[in-house]
């Protein structure tokens, strides 16, 4: 990699910013604390062309010039991870890099509810982290991850694309699988990972009906299965992975995933108050015999009901997150309406 690739990186890490924007004959960006701003250093066309290009290998490039995007992760000297997607746009090439933590933090450092825990300590089913991009799914379950490392004997395979955190292992076993290099497709990896005696299973993203068929399988046949999808609330999850099936099948489907789901947990984060980092606020559901009843029966619309009666089983809505965040001064009243997935809905929170 160009060594002055690795110099940028170095400034995006001292910066602290999530994600770097390197294009071709267009302002280097960075995102800090969500917002996007101009970076101190401003390559040329022809520096950034050449940065970008050192590094891919030789088949990549000429995936890049067909017209393929390249999904990567790669390792600076000083032993920090980035994942890397490099794109094409108005015949020019373009990255995106985002920046990973080194460590994995604990779920008490990330500010995440306790049940969180109780959630990596289920024995078998399903457990899915859903919210927009960057919203931190990746850091949420690779905690989750760490904390079955530290605690239980288990064998892990993660399914992941590409491979973000890397685990020491502590007291489990943890194979890691990326997509591309160790494995064709999310869908198969999974297939066989059945036949490598797993205890628990992270597939990064349920991303078509294939994927998502095999991971419940994996769940009922009484394994851990871990995911992430891009939804914004626990309801819509549910209809994202129904309606991601074939008609015939979502019937059997929204069966299946009410036999095995145990917690979906939605997150997304905001500024905090003081201007500086951001706080996450989160929406849980567990696997209550009232909301699998209610993903059985084709009611997901009920399922904010269930969440604000939940709160002994861990439960709460978005809403309700963002309302105690506004109390305890952490975010303004702004960001809240802006972040909720129900504006109306949070007004009877607020006033």
């Amino acid at each position: 990699m160009h060594p002055e690739m690795n110099r940028i990186i170095e400034m995006g890490r001292q910066l602290k910013c999530s994600d770097i924007h390197i294009s071709e004959g267009l302002p280097m960006m960075i995102r800090i604390d969500g917002s996007l701003e101009e970076a101190p250093l401003q390559p040329t066309p022809e520096e950034t062309r050449e940065m970008i290009l050192s590094m891919l290998n030789e088949q990549e490039k000429v995936l890049l010039e067909e017209g393929t995007d390249i999904d990567f992760a790669v390792q600076t000297p000083d032993g920090n991870r980035q994942r890397v997607n490099v794109f094409k746009q108005q015949g020019k090439s373009a990255a995106t890099i985002r920046l990973l933590n080194n460590t994995i933090p604990e779920l008490q450092e990330l500010h995440l509810p306790a049940i969180l825990n109780e959630l990596a300590e289920m024995p078998r089913g399903l457990i899915l982290v859903t919210g927009p991009t960057g919203s931190g799914k990746s850091t949420t379950l690779a905690a989750m991850i760490n904390h079955v490392n530290r605690t239980r004997p288990e064998h892990i395979i993660t399914i992941e694309d590409p491979i973000e955190y890397v685990y020491e292992g502590a007291k489990a076993l943890i194979h890691q699988r990326e997509v591309g290099r160790d494995v064709t497709n999310f869908a198969s990896a999974l297939r066989s990972s059945l036949r490598e005696d797993p205890d628990i299973i992270l597939v990064g993203e349920m991303r078509d009906y294939e994927t998502i068929s095999a991971a419940l399988t994996a769940a009922e046949t009484g394994h851990l299965v871990m995911s992430t999808l891009h939804t914004t609330g626990a309801a819509q999850t549910i209809d994202r992975i129904i309606d991601a099936c074939p008609a015939a099948s979502q019937g059997q489907i929204r069966t299946q995933l009410a036999g095995v789901l145990k917690g979906v947990i939605t997150q997304t984060l905001i500024p905090h108050v003081s201007g500086t980092g951001r706080v996450p606020a989160t929406e849980i559901l567990t696997g209550t015999d009232a909301a699998l009843n209610v993903i059985r029966e084709n009611k997901c619309h009920q399922l904010g009901t269930i969440m604000q009666a939940g709160a002994a089983y861990g439960m709460h809505t978005l809403n309700g997150d963002l309302s105690r965040l506004v109390a305890s001064g952490m975010i303004t009243p702004e960001n809240a309406k802006k972040y909720s997935n129900d504006k109306k809905d949070l007004e009877n929170y607020l006033f």
